[in-house]
């Protein structure tokens, strides 16, 4: 890459490996080094790197390396709407807090308000690039152009043709995704119109011709080697696994911190303020504790049992929309844990919508169709994942398909939590291990932490109602 910056007149130190970059202060894994190199080194180019590898710590150290150089100016990030602040925004704020950044969200005046403000790094969603787009390409000084799971562009829709029109307008385009091919090898021909024009055919047709066998007149399956055509045409890339991480521990647990909707959270608010009140009165009790955190749990997770029987859902889009990001950019097969049944089938319905093959284990499954289901799960392609209640993961099954697991929402026993984590977590397993929480509340956090020290949740319900109803909303989260 810093041969062709040369070419355009930017006078560049000639490679990263060269230079005595400290990487911000940070410690890079080899694999993160290599992914930054690889950045640093080509201005159209992938990173296909598997979830939990650390794709936005080398992002973001890449930039900063071309930035110190002089070889960029600005940044736009372009990732999934979870993932603006809880993600990007933080790694930023921990990884290079020198460069100021503002997140692009909100009305059409916010969005355009924010953008016109003097920031190192602006961060869009994708459906938000829309909206911003002409003036993005106006703009000379934005000259490093981000796109964060460039998979969901993999569709002709307006928001992939926004993405073409920007990236051609951009000197430097990175496409970060750890899953290319969701659904079929033909998905990266978008992609890589956007990132590299010049390695697929200019007509869908065509690829789909190179790697695409048509059986009749609504079926087609990849040729032999289809894979690899399609991976060829996105190129250059790295490709790491977290397996490949050797500085990694066998298993990693994070918390995914989601926002909650306006209506959840007015809600939310609600329902702490009557726990406010009965603490206040004395009226919660050990006895009935565990019915109110419940509750507090269900709010948090955006479905609610009502008093006829009948449940509500809530404007927790966010965090589906972040368990959909995960599912997608997920190497092997996902377990998501969810601790309410009535979750379970509105999640049920959201992958279907989303095309994500899943089944559902609950206490309602009868025995035959759980042991379809987990021997499915277990030794066939589909289902890609299991949404499961967690008590019923409890014990005594093999998973080990799956090398990812989601917490939904937090159970509380710490019993059930450690043997569902086990599903995972046993003799058949060969790659790293990834458990992620999501997390919108402080009682989920505070619930999440005491399951992570094994430490008995039941125990200590009272005082964790407790405390939340005494903590201001706006400064605990």
């Amino acid at each position: 890459m810093l041969d062709q910056l040369r070419d355009m007149g930017v006078a560049v130190h000639p490679h990263l490996y060269d230079t005595d970059y400290d990487f911000s202060g940070g410690q890079p894994f080899d694999t993160q080094r290599h992914t930054v190199e690889h950045l640093t080194e080509n201005p159209r180019a992938y990173v296909l790197n598997s979830m939990g590898t650390g794709k936005t710590k080398a992002g973001l150290w890449a930039y900063d390396f071309l930035r110190r150089v002089k070889a960029v100016n600005r940044m736009l990030v372009v990732c999934p709407l979870s993932g603006m602040q809880f993600t990007w925004g933080r790694e930023i704020f921990r990884t290079v807090p020198q460069y100021k950044y503002n997140v692009l969200h909100g009305t059409r005046a916010k969005r355009f308000e924010k953008l016109a403000e003097e920031r190192d790094i602006y961060i869009v969603n994708h459906d938000g690039l829309e909206i911003i787009a002409d003036e993005i390409v106006k703009r000379t000084d934005i000259d490093l152009f981000l796109i964060d799971e460039l998979a969901v562009y993999r569709n002709k829709t307006d928001r992939s043709e926004t993405a073409e029109h920007v990236a051609r307008s951009k000197p430097i385009v990175w496409g970060f995704t750890g899953a290319p091919m969701p659904n079929s090898p033909t998905d990266v021909w978008r992609q890589a119109r956007i990132i590299t024009p010049h390695t697929v055919p200019r007509f869908f047709g065509t690829f789909r011709d190179m790697t695409m066998l048509r059986l009749n007149q609504f079926k087609w399956v990849p040729k032999q080697g289809a894979i690899d055509k399609a991976l060829d045409a996105m190129r250059p890339n790295v490709r790491f696994t977290l397996d490949d991480v050797v500085e990694l521990p066998p298993f990693i647990s994070r918390i995914e911190q989601v926002a909650m909707g306006k209506k959840q959270e007015a809600i939310y608010r609600a329902v702490r303020k009557d726990c406010y009140a009965a603490v206040q009165a004395g009226t919660i009790t050990a006895a009935n504790a565990g019915a109110v955190m419940n509750k507090l749990l269900q709010v948090s997770l955006g479905w609610v049992y009502l008093n006829d029987g009948k449940t509500a859902q809530f404007d927790n889009d966010e965090r589906n929309q972040a368990l959909i990001d995960i599912l997608r950019a997920a190497s092997n097969k996902v377990i998501v844990f969810v601790p309410f049944t009535h979750a379970l089938y509105g999640l049920r319905t959201l992958l279907d919508k989303a095309g994500i093959s899943a089944e559902v284990v609950n206490g309602e499954t009868p025995s035959k169709q759980r042991d379809r289901i987990f021997n499915a799960f277990q030794n066939f392609d589909e289902p890609a994942v299991l949404l499961a209640h967690p008590q019923c993961c409890a014990h005594s099954i093999t998973l080990t398909r799956a090398d990812t697991v989601v917490w939904y929402g937090p159970t509380t026993s710490a019993e059930i939590y450690d043997q569902a984590n086990a599903r995972i977590r046993r003799v058949g397993q060969t790659h790293k291990q990834l458990f992620l929480h999501l997390c919108a509340t402080p009682v989920e956090r505070h619930v999440y932490n005491l399951l992570e020290k094994k430490i008995a949740v039941q125990d200590t319900l009272l005082k964790l109602i407790e405390n939340e109803t005494q903590i201001e909303f706006e400064g605990a989260l």
